[in-house]
């Protein structure tokens, strides 16, 4: 079976785990993003300052953007979700762009990573709309006349499922396609001026990616919330 070169693949190797090495490349570096993650926010609450400098500045401008962007859609309510929302975003965001250096590869360019990531989101979904009506939740799923509530109980279990596929194979679909034409033009034109534009709409798909998950992640939550009609 043929393998790529992947930098940290070929150091596990060395180290006698080349067959997991090479059959899970994606959870590899799936815990590098969550290493980076991890010490980036470490580094950052040791170094904070009731007075914030260049660095911490840049940091709560980007998370206060992210806070009152959510909060628009879902209301005071949503604060209490928003780590996770804000958590789902730089880790998809960092595993989108991982894959731009050369040797490393996009853990969500695997339908595995995708796959977990929406089941997360289904599940917390469904939590959250327990959490706010409790038994009632059960409204959300059978419409507004009782005479129709069988048939759009299975309407709505199907629309709930397929948002797991959604979030799937639009994440998958577009980080795959980047890596696979990255490593073609690489592959044809080495290091040289033909795969930079291509890098650059790497770079804009990966962040377009991260803020569409994150969006419809919260459109699904505040959608929980809501009463049901």
């Amino acid at each position: 079976m043929e393998h790529h070169y992947y930098f940290l693949v070929e150091i596990l190797s060395g180290l006698g785990l080349g067959h997991f090495a090479h059959e899970a490349a994606h959870v590899i570096h799936s815990w590098l993003v969550m290493i980076l993650l991890i010490v980036g926010s470490l580094l950052l609450v040791k170094g904070i300052q009731m007075v914030p400098r260049k660095g911490q500045n840049v940091i709560e401008v980007v998370i206060q953007s992210l806070e009152n962007f959510m909060v628009e859609i879902t209301g005071p309510e949503g604060k209490a979700f928003f780590p996770y929302i804000a958590t789902i975003f730089f880790y998809i965001l960092i595993s989108n762009l991982i894959g731009l250096v050369p040797g490393f590869v996009s853990p969500t360019a695997n339908v595995n990573t995708t796959l977990s990531l929406a089941l997360c989101t289904f599940v917390l979904t469904h939590a959250i709309g327990i959490k706010h009506h409790g038994a009632k939740y059960i409204k959300h799923f059978l419409g507004p006349m009782p005479i129709l509530a069988p048939l759009m109980l299975v309407i709505e279990l199907i629309g709930h499922l397929a948002r797991v596929m959604s979030l799937t194979m639009r994440l998958f679909g577009n980080i795959f396609g980047k890596e696979k034409l990255l490593g073609i033009l690489f592959g044809l034109a080495g290091l040289y001026l033909a795969p930079l534009p291509v890098l650059f709409l790497g770079i804009l798909v990966s962040f377009i990616q991260a803020v569409v998950f994150m969006l419809l992640s919260i459109m699904y939550f505040a959608g929980a919330m809501e009463e049901a009609h």
